[in-house]
């Protein structure tokens, strides 16, 4: 009989232990914590006791999370009111920036515009003579279906891991392209070790999923965890909706 024939045996007699009593006390198994012989029942109450210790970590981590997404639902409320109550409509892309940097914590925001209105062409960046400069950029946009987020491939020097901190690995300079990089370079910082990108585009008509791609924004910060590929990006993309649907107002 080997031990899997064994446990079959007792987990399908559950009697057992009940018209064996004496062996509860009798047997003697090492402990993990102390190496020294305890009974059944203590190694029970241990086992017990760290599944205990797994749940609390597990309630106490589910607690953590559930603090962090109200407080980013009152950061996100509070830059809506702030987009809500701009009346001014070519103080928006301000509202916007910097509202992103001052309730979210951002160290570094950018944002470009483009095919806007003629009675806002001072913000229409990607036109005129800088049209051709800045073309990848707006290519680079219209195909950022969702929201960037990783290692800025061209940080001039690797941010340094903190203790027991995995460093992250930095993305090829290829994966963004000639657009990507000339989005991180109006940032204008050159400590931008993580980034996040993301495409504002209007709201979209009753016969399109999405609306036209007109702008652009970029989020940076010098800590290389601050944006990496494994986070949600699902409040950047709703981000990305209202300052695309508060900043459509300036194309006309």
């Amino acid at each position: 009989m080997n031990p899997q024939d064994v446990a079959a045996y007792l987990q399908s007699h559950p009697q057992f232990f009940e018209d064996h009593a004496e062996l509860l006390a009798s047997v003697q198994l090492t402990s993990p914590h102390s190496h020294r012989a305890v009974s059944l029942q203590q190694r029970q109450m241990e086992i017990l006791r760290e599944k205990n210790k797994g749940l609390e970590l597990k309630l106490a981590n589910l607690m953590r999370h559930g603090h962090d997404n109200d407080r980013t639902q009152n950061r996100m409320h509070a830059w809506q009111l702030r987009l809500l109550g701009e009346a001014d409509a070519l103080a928006l892309p301000m509202a916007v920036s910097q509202g992103l940097q001052q309730v979210f914590d951002v160290p570094a925001v950018a944002l470009r515009l483009w095919q806007l209105a003629e009675t806002h062409a001072p913000l229409d960046l990607l036109r005129g003579e800088q049209a051709a400069a800045t073309e990848a950029a707006r290519r680079f946009a219209e195909g950022l279906q969702t929201p960037y987020c990783g290692a800025n491939p061209w940080a001039i020097a690797p941010a340094v891991a903190e203790e027991g901190v995995q460093p992250v690995p930095a993305a090829a300079p290829d994966t963004l392209g000639e657009g990507g990089k000339q989005a991180v370079d109006w940032l204008e910082r050159d400590d931008i070790a993580s980034l996040a990108m993301v495409a504002l585009r209007a709201p979209a008509g009753e016969d399109a999923e999405t609306g036209p791609t007109f702008g652009l924004l970029v989020l940076g910060s010098p800590d290389p965890r601050r944006f990496h590929e494994g986070m949600g990006t699902a409040y950047l993309s709703r981000i990305g909706e209202l300052a695309g649907a508060a900043l459509a107002r300036l194309r006309g």
